[in-house]
């Protein structure tokens, strides 16, 4: 794998660049996002590298499942399990994933209207 091939995301689990984390176990790592589409947006990653929803394979369908966990433990401490958030999995160019490493973003702290605008 050449550097290019390396994402910021991976960059991130090796400690390379910092993070604010917000939570972190042995299969996943929460942190909040450099560029926040809301008060609150974190972005939660597994530890094993996996491109998207498209390429997880059935053997990946518990730690799928551990990200979305991860992503309620996230809600409940930052206090927003209560008054509600959105998940999104952003897959492939047209479904508007910018990094090549699967992702849930966890957004809110302020009413989300739909479609998101």
């Amino acid at each position: 794998m050449s550097r290019s091939d390396v994402t910021i995301f991976e960059r991130i689990l090796s400690g390379e660049i910092p993070c604010k984390k917000v939570w972190e176990d042995d299969n996943t790592l929460a942190f909040h996002d450099i560029s926040p589409q809301a008060p609150i947006h974190v972005l939660v990653i597994p530890k094993k590298k996996i491109l998207n929803v498209a390429h997880a394979a059935d053997e990946d369908a518990t730690l799928l499942g551990h990200v979305l966990l991860s992503a309620r433990k996230v809600a409940q401490i930052l206090d927003i399990d209560k008054t509600g958030y959105r998940l999104v999995l952003n897959n492939g160019n047209d479904g508007g994933q910018t990094v090549d490493y699967l992702h849930c973003h966890v957004l809110g702290g302020r009413p989300l209207q739909w479609p998101p605008g």
